[in-house]
């Protein structure tokens, strides 16, 4: 089970705020691109985003779904990766002083991914989680030196393929 922590430099909140807007999913997490809505409302338990992930000339689609959330310190996620099957993603955030700790727990559910599990997969994932948990840091002080700067959108809810869902404007 690979899990790994980061401090980050704000508070809880401000990390919430960033897990809690699904078009921002690209921007924090390796190896996605374009995130967006695919129903429910994000991040309560039962919406999913949908998202690309780019792997050369390749291009597949993949979708995430809220398990269970606490807001503002809880998030578990289910992740399909197609062929690879899917993956739980538990988001801690604790309040550390004034900042928050993240602690990331992920592993293989079903599929190729769970069969193929090993001491060499864990440590992929864990150099995934380093460069997440490193982007989501940046992205999140950086907010906070920029006042305003926050580009949370609120996801309302979306049904699949309504021109409301907010395909095509990740």
């Amino acid at each position: 089970m690979a899990v790994r922590h980061h401090l980050i430099r704000v508070g809880p909140g401000a990390v919430w705020d960033v897990l809690a807007d699904g078009h921002r999913y690209a921007e924090w997490v390796v190896g996605t691109a374009e995130s967006h809505p695919a129903r429910g409302q994000w991040p309560r338990t039962g919406a999913a985003i949908r998202y690309e992930i780019r792997l050369g000339p390749l291009r597949l689609d993949n979708e995430t779904v809220v398990r269970h959330c606490e807001e503002g310190s809880r998030l578990e996620l289910e992740a399909h990766a197609g062929v690879l099957g899917t993956a739980r993603i538990a988001i801690e955030l604790r309040p550390w002083g004034e900042h928050c700790l993240v602690i990331v727990d992920e592993h293989p559910l079903r599929g190729a991914g769970g069969r193929l599990h090993n001491v060499g997969f864990e440590a992929l994932i864990q150099l995934r989680h380093r460069t997440m948990l490193s982007r989501l840091a940046k992205l999140c002080e950086a907010e906070a030196r920029t006042p305003g700067s926050g580009r949370r959108r609120p996801l309302g809810q979306v049904t699949v393929g309504s021109e409301a869902d907010g395909a095509g404007h990740a």
